[in-house]
C-alpha cells in the first residue's frame, strides 16, 4: 500500500508505527508542519517524512488525515485538484462530517471516517468507521489497515459521535474505574505499583474472559458471586452507590455535550 499520513501527530504517528510494524506499506510519506520532530522515521525503510502535503498525496493512494479539526478544510481545498479516481480518503478528525467532506472535494471520491481511540498506539484501538455510497467499495481497505492496529466494525455515520462517546472517551471511564480499584487496593494495604497492576491485569482478564467466550457479562458475573459471599456483598453495594447509574449518566450527558460541540 502507498500511504500518507497527513498530519504526524500523536494518533498520526501511531497509525504509522502501527503500519510499520506490521509490514503494510509499500511505501509511506508522513508530513507535519515541524517535520524535524519526526525525521527519525526516515530511518525505517520506504518511509519519507515531508512538510509538503501535496507531494505526500501525488505518491500515495491511500491518504489518512490525522489533523485538528479547523486545519482540515484548508488542507482539502489545497490538494483537492491532485485527487484521482483511485485515491482513498481516511479522515479520522471527529465532528467533521462526510457531507462536509464532499462539499469541499465533491462526492465522487472514495471518503471513509475512522474514529480509533489512543489505544491505538498498543494495537488495541476499538476503532469504528463509516463511508459515503463510493467509499463502501473501500471499507474493506480501511477494515484491513485499522485491524492491524487493533480491532473495527463499520456503523452508519449518524452513530459516529454516540461511538465517539463509548470508544474515545470510553478509554478515559475505564480509566477511572482502574484508577478507583487502584485506590481502593491501596486502602486494603498494597503499595502503589502492586495495586495498579492487580486493577489493570483484572480489567484485562475480565474484557478477554467476555472477547473468548462471547458470554454475558452477567454470566462472567454470576461465576463468581457465592450466596451470602464477599462479591455479590461489594457488588450490591456498589449499585447501591450508585455505580451502573452514574457510568450510564455519565455517557449520556457526553453524548449531549458532543452535539452541542458538533452544531
Amino acid at each position: 500500500m502507498k500511504v500518507a499520513i497527513i498530519g504526524a501527530g500523536n494518533l498520526g504517528l501511531s497509525i504509522a508505527k502501527g503500519l510499520i510494524t506490521t509490514n503494510a506499506i509499500t511505501t509511506l510519506y508522513l508530513t507535519r508542519r515541524n517535520k524535524e520532530g519526526i525525521k527519525s522515521y526516515e530511518e525505517y525503510k520506504n518511509v519519507f517524512v515531508t512538510d509538503d502535503n501535496k507531494l505526500a498525496v501525488q505518491q500515495s493512494d491511500i491518504i489518512i488525515f490525522a489533523v485538528q479539526p479547523a486545519q482540515f478544510e484548508p488542507i482539502l481545498l489545497d490538494i483537492k485538484d491532485l485527487l484521482h479516481q483511485n485515491h482513498v480518503l481516511i479522515s479520522t478528525i471527529t465532528g467533521f462530517k462526510i457531507p462536509r467532506m464532499e462539499s469541499v472535494i465533491g462526492s465522487d471520491h472514495y471518503i471513509i471516517r475512522s474514529m480509533p481511540n489512543t489505544a491505538i498506539s498498543v494495537g488495541k484501538s476499538m476503532t469504528c468507521l463509516c463511508a459515503n455510497e463510493k467509499g463502501e467499495k473501500r471499507i474493506d481497505l480501511a477494515k484491513a489497515i485499522f485491524n492491524r492496529l487493533g480491532t473495527t466494525i463499520s456503523i452508519p455515520e449518524k452513530q459516529m459521535q454516540a461511538a465517539t462517546v463509548i470508544c474515545a472517551s470510553g478509554i478515559a471511564f475505564w480509566m477511572r474505574l482502574i484508577r478507583a480499584t487502584t485506590q481502593g487496593a491501596i486502602q486494603l494495604g498494597f503499595d502503589a505499583a502492586e495495586a495498579q497492576e492487580m486493577a489493570m491485569q483484572t480489567c484485562s482478564g475480565a474484557a478477554s474472559l467476555l472477547i473468548q467466550s462471547g458470554s454475558h457479562p452477567e454470566q462472567e458475573i454470576d461465576k463468581v458471586t457465592t450466596p451470602k459471599g464477599c462479591t455479590i456483598e461489594g457488588l450490591n453495594e456498589m449499585e447501591h452507590q450508585g455505580l451502573s447509574s452514574s457510568l450510564i449518566k455519565g455517557i449520556v450527558s457526553s453524548y449531549e455535550k458532543i452535539n452541542q460541540i458538533a452544531k
